[in-house]
């Protein structure tokens, strides 16, 4: 323990000596902590976030929707399910019952101000027991609208910021028609959905003139049945009816996925998200780590006649070599000190200023985990960096070492 303590003083001697030397090699390592904390925090954040949203939902939940979720032309093409597709469901062994939804933006008038809103269309008696008993939707006031009334449910960023102060029992207007406000929602945890505006079904058509049938169709799965097995059920179902209606070599394809499915998908994809995250980061500690090595490469070149009297009084090559992997690794930790403080900073900054402007629900998720990792890995780096300088520090001959001017 002596000798670690006299291995540290030596260290942080050499270091003082050439301090803007040593603290551009540092800097080199914060700008890579710092981007590995920073993001690596608020990506895991939003991982958070997501997941816990699709948790709400129960495991008996089935999303459908028209297209293949793998091809982006056919789920941006404003495809939709018919009202042959919506039977096709319901009547699926297994399905309880399903809540169909519509949406498309139309522009809202409150008193003089004007706003183009999402409008989503949905039976509420279906839709109302789907949301808040498999969904996890709450009012924050007011009650549920009716279906057959002109009546409306908007989301909980309405009154705060697309139409400040507007409340229970105000009126909106869409497309010339007069609505009641007769509830809002509390926060479904993203601006988009908390700026959206609900309707029932028949006032959504006869708002914007969509066609019948839905964009989306969420099934309740029967208590005793698998949820995989009524999955597979729906699709052979769609496809049937598809084929029926399309003829057998023209059959529109369809997502069909449990909430559990999704939830696993969502996963997967953030976690490559955050692997690709660390991966680029990673590159400037390399750099940093590269630059740790150059100055240790010529701190070593500087101090031979140093080596040659400590060999000289009996240092061994072990000896030598912990020293300067010592010097070389409290680079590494120095860095990684200030690059985790400084991505902390950053993390907490950007979730501030999502919760006083909230373009989306952002939490950045830093854990004693993501700091010590962050150190760890720092000191890591500093401490290979320094090896081959190190040996070859332990490596040169006494005589040669104090000869050398």
């Amino acid at each position: 323990m002596g000798e670690i303590k006299e291995y540290i003083k030596i260290a942080i001697r050499s270091l003082k000596t050439r301090p803007l030397r040593s603290w551009l090699t540092i800097l080199g390592i914060v700008i890579g902590v710092f981007l590995v904390i920073s993001l690596f925090s608020l990506s895991e954040g939003i991982k958070q976030a997501v997941l816990q949203q699709l948790k709400m939902m129960g495991e008996d939940l089935i999303i459908v929707s028209p297209g293949d979720a793998l091809d982006i032309t056919t789920m941006i093409g404003g495809l939709k399910l018919e009202e042959e597709d919506l039977e096709a469901i319901e009547k699926t062994d297994g399905v309880k019952y399903i809540a169909s939804q519509d949406w498309k933006g139309e522009v809202v008038r409150y008193e003089e101000e004007k706003k183009t809103i999402i409008i989503y269309g949905n039976d509420w008696e279906e839709a109302k027991e789907v949301y808040t008993e498999h969904m996890g939707w709450d009012l924050k006031e007011g009650r549920w609208p009716k279906d057959g009334k002109r009546e409306a449910l908007i989301g909980s960023y309405v009154p705060e910021d697309v139409f400040p102060g507007i409340e229970v029992g105000d009126d909106i207007v869409i497309n010339g028609k007069k609505l009641e406000v007769t509830g809002i929602l509390k926060s479904l945890g993203n601006k988009q959905d908390d700026s959206m505006i609900g309707v029932s079904m028949s006032l959504f058509r006869d708002i914007t003139g969509e066609r019948k049938g839905a964009k989306m169709a969420l099934a309740v799965v029967e208590e005793g049945f698998s949820t995989d097995n009524v999955v597979e059920d729906i699709k052979e179902n769609l496809e049937e009816n598809s084929k029926r209606r399309r003829g057998e070599e023209d059959s529109s394809s369809f997502t069909v996925l449990s909430s559990e499915k999704v939830t696993e998908i969502v996963d997967n994809i953030m976690g490559i998200i955050q692997a690709a995250i660390f991966g680029f980061a990673s590159i400037a500690i390399v750099v940093g780590g590269i630059g740790i090595m150059n100055t240790m490469y010529t701190s070593v070149h500087e101090r031979i006649r140093e080596i040659g009297i400590m060999k000289a009084v009996g240092a061994r090559r072990k000896t030598i070599t912990n020293i300067f992997l010592i010097e070389s690794g409290m680079v590494g930790l120095i860095g990684g000190v200030g690059g985790v403080f400084m991505g902390l900073i950053l993390a907490k900054g950007i979730e501030i200023y999502f919760q006083v402007h909230p373009a989306l629900y952002l939490q950045a998720s830093i854990t004693p985990q993501l700091v010590l990792f962050g150190l760890g890995f720092s000191f890591l780096v500093g401490c290979i960096a320094g090896y081959l300088p190190a040996r070859s520090a332990a490596k040169l001959n006494p005589v040669e070492a104090l000869r050398y001017e």
